[in-house]
């Protein structure tokens, strides 16, 4: 894949990886930081993708580690009070509240499936399980 057309495909990704990471992190300032650096570490290493179809699933993957190394992070310090967020509309912040409220193990295949419409099979590939799991 050459330089421009990943940049393409990630530029087109961009408003995914706002959304897996909102699921993940609680602060847009670790939201941010978690997508930065996870563009950083897939440009470095744009050379290691085998195959270009799973290029999205690749880049997500990296973004989900990313996440976890910041919440790791949080563990160890205390949290500063949250700013509530702004909502468009209150079914938009009921639905944000009920993805938040359940595990993460839940909550990434159901965003992933229903919110940004990779089907069962993509979802088992990026988060490494089988796709009974995803199912379940």
């Amino acid at each position: 894949m050459k330089n421009e057309e990943f940049s393409k495909a990630i530029v087109g990704m961009t408003d995914t990886l706002y959304r897996v990471s909102a699921t993940q992190l609680g602060q847009q300032a670790d939201r941010e930081d978690a997508v930065q650096e996870c563009l950083r570490k897939a440009w470095e290493k744009r050379h290691r993708l085998r195959d270009e179809r799973y290029l999205q699933t690749w880049v997500i993957r990296i973004l989900l580690n990313e996440c976890h190394t910041i919440q790791r992070r949080m563990t160890r310090t205390l949290p500063a009070a949250e700013v509530p967020a702004v909502q468009n509309s209150p079914a938009e912040g009921s639905l944000k509240a009920a993805l938040l409220r359940l595990e993460e193990r839940y909550r990434v295949p159901i965003l992933l499936h229903y919110l940004e419409g990779y089907s069962v099979a993509e979802v088992a590939l990026i988060l490494r399980v089988p796709q009974g799991t995803v199912k379940t």
